[in-house]
């Protein structure tokens, strides 16, 4: 699986990718994940299966959503999970809206 996490700058999300592929390597998932700026979202259509945006961007889901157009689920990241760098929570968050 290929997730994308879509924040202002890229950069307060990269903490969260680290504890993400982590938690994808513990439980033996070999699953591309990486961080970029929301306006990198447009360039990489088609290579992400699932597109999370961080709490601060919440208000561009919409945008988003609409961007994507249907080719992969969107949502904003727990923001409970994001705060605690969560990786293995929000592993589960993207598997659950590729496989919903």
């Amino acid at each position: 699986m290929n997730i994308m996490l879509a924040c202002c700058a890229g950069m307060s999300t990269s903490i969260l990718v680290n504890a993400m592929e982590k938690a994808a390597a513990d439980q033996g998932k070999d699953y591309k994940i990486w961080a970029d700026n929301t306006t990198a979202v447009a360039d990489q259509l088609g290579s992400f299966d699932v597109l999370l945006l961080g709490p601060q961007v919440r208000h561009m889901q919409r945008k988003m959503t609409k961007l994507v157009d249907g080719k992969a689920p969107v949502a904003v990241i727990d923001a409970v999970a994001y705060g605690r760098a969560d990786g293995a929570a929000v592993l589960k968050q993207a598997e659950d809206l590729v496989n919903a």
